[in-house]
């Protein structure tokens, strides 16, 4: 199924079973020199497939590159190092990067593309659930650092996203749920048709090719829907963070030891309880319902301590130096995203404390 995302010139989306990366990419890119980045689980498994096609397809692969999988990697260390590869491989402006993996590798790969040669082409071949839904849309591109995730960057929109839905057979149910989560911000952000498609969230978590391309396809058009009326995150599009605040701060506490889907889920679930205590509206139950079915965790991990998240969302990029408190986005209902309202250091730590 193809769709399309309308930011800039526009690029399309590809979303199907058994998809040939060669020929589906030389549809909306001239094949050229290229080089691709991959990690340690997509490698393997993925990297000599997609480079034959590539080169059936006439691309002239200079360079395939492989980092340790996880978030770890998302670093100016890593990037440092994929840049003086891609240099040493003398790998011209005019190329053409692969990004061929997960969130990760999409996020990191964006970034180098971004700065290489100040801007070389990306494609997006996003091998994780979590990837395809969101972060292989929209542009976003960068690393972290100790302080803070994603503190580095740059806006970057892919020339096409090529998704592979044969990709996911390999994936382990825990990598399905962190994925899933995701599919479910967007839905209960949307409302409609696609809150009433999370019903088939646990046929997707058994890798119903059917439920899962559904999914996939409506959180892509949601998202791009929002990304079309702001690519630079001015406006509306902040409404994508939903559960991010308090998800992106319990991941860096945490060491990135606890997933990005763990995370946004629990980050979730404390936006419902501060919408109930703040908009008067309860969809507690509704959002506990939705995570539970994808195997999401909604309570607060026992070794997070809300003073380290507190301290952690005061260095969330999202956060303006004119801000007092943090600024949350909260559901007035499903389809009815309210961003900007402000929420104290206080009202954080007694949410997080009745979410434990």
């Amino acid at each position: 199924m193809a769709d399309r995302v309308n930011v800039g010139a526009g690029y399309p989306v590809i979303v199907g079973e058994k998809l040939d990366v060669g020929e589906t990419v030389s549809e909306a890119v001239e094949p050229g020199s290229c080089a691709i980045l991959t990690d340690s689980n997509a490698g393997p498994l993925f990297a000599s497939g997609v480079r034959a096609s590539l080169e059936d397809a006439g691309w002239s692969v200079v360079e395939t590159l492989e980092i340790p999988a996880g978030e770890t990697s998302k670093s100016l260390g890593a990037y440092a190092d994929i840049l003086r590869a891609l240099a040493r491989a003398n790998l011209a402006r005019d190329a053409t990067l692969f990004a061929l993996g997960g969130g990760v590798v999409g996020d990191l790969g964006g970034f180098v593309a971004a700065s290489y040669m100040r801007g070389i082409r990306l494609v997006m071949l996003p091998t994780s659930l979590l990837a395809m839904v969101d972060s292989s849309v929209g542009g976003k591109t960068g690393v972290d650092l100790p302080e803070g995730k994603n503190l580095v960057g740059a806006f970057l929109q892919p020339e096409i996203v090529a998704a592979n839905l044969d990709f996911l057979d390999t994936l382990p149910e825990n990598e399905t749920s962190n994925g899933l989560a995701e599919a479910i911000k967007m839905g209960l952000l949307a409302g409609g048709e696609y809150l009433t498609n999370l019903l088939r969230v646990p046929e997707a978590l058994a890798g119903d090719p059917e439920s899962l391309e559904k999914l996939i396809i409506h959180a892509i058009r949601y998202k791009a829907s929002i990304v079309a009326a702001d690519e630079r995150e001015g406006g509306v599009r902040a409404i994508l963070n939903y559960g991010h605040t308090i998800g992106h701060a319990i991941e860096a506490v945490s060491g990135y030891g606890t997933s990005h889907g763990e995370a946004v889920s629990v980050g979730m679930c404390a936006s419902a309880r501060l919408g109930r205590r703040k908009l008067g509206v309860d969809f507690v139950e509704l959002h506990e319902e939705l995570l539970a079915s994808a195997k999401l965790p909604t309570k607060v991990p026992p070794d997070i301590h809300p003073d380290g998240v507190i301290e952690a969302m005061g260095r969330d990029k999202k956060r303006s130096s004119k801000d007092e408190g943090h600024k949350f986005v909260l559901l007035e209902e499903p389809g009815s995203p309210r961003w900007g309202v402000a929420v104290s250091d206080a009202e954080v730590r007694e949410i997080l404390e009745e979410g434990r």
